[in-house]
C-alpha cells in the first residue's frame, strides 16, 4: 500500500469513527415550560370514584386553559410511600403556570380535588 493510500484510509477512519460517535450521542432539550409536580395524599374517606374524578378534572381543566400544554395522571411510583398519586402538568411558560391558579378552570377542579385530598407537595420546574 502506498503512503497516499495509507493516509486516506486513515482520514476514512476518523471521519467513521467521528460520524458514530455524533449519530450515537444521546440528545436531549432544555425546554422554557414549566413543569408542575404534584404528590397527593387522599384523605382516609375519599372514594375512589372521587380520586378518580379529581385526577379527571386535570384532564379536563387542561382542555379548559389553553396555557397547559401537556399532562400526565398515570402514577406509577409515588413518594413517600404514605402518599397515594402523583401527577404533573406541563405550561406553555410562566405567565401561563402564574395565570392558572386565578383561572376559572382551576377554582372548578378545586371543587372536587379539596374535599377528597389530605395533603399534597408540589414541585414547580422550568429551565
Amino acid at each position: 500500500m502506498t503512503k497516499r493510500n495509507i493516509m486516506i484510509a486513515a482520514a476514512v477512519s476518523v471521519a467513521l469513527f467521528t460520524s458514530g460517535i455524533l449519530v450515537g450521542a444521546n440528545t436531549f432539550g432544555t425546554p422554557s415550560t414549566v413543569l408542575h409536580v404534584v404528590t397527593v395524599k387522599w384523605t382516609a374517606t375519599s372514594t375512589p370514584a372521587q380520586r378518580q374524578a379529581a385526577i379527571d378534572g386535570v384532564k379536563k381543566m387542561a382542555g379548559d386553559f389553553s396555557g397547559i400544554k401537556n399532562v400526565w395522571v398515570k402514577t406509577i411510583k409515588v413518594q413517600p410511600r404514605t402518599y397515594d398519586a402523583a401527577f404533573a402538568m406541563e405550561f406553555t411558560d410562566k405567565a401561563a403556570f402564574e395565570k392558572y391558579t386565578k383561572d376559572t378552570a382551576h377554582t372548578e377542579w378545586k371543587k372536587a380535588y379539596d374535599p377528597v385530598h389530605e395533603e399534597s407537595t408540589t414541585h414547580d420546574i422550568t429551565n
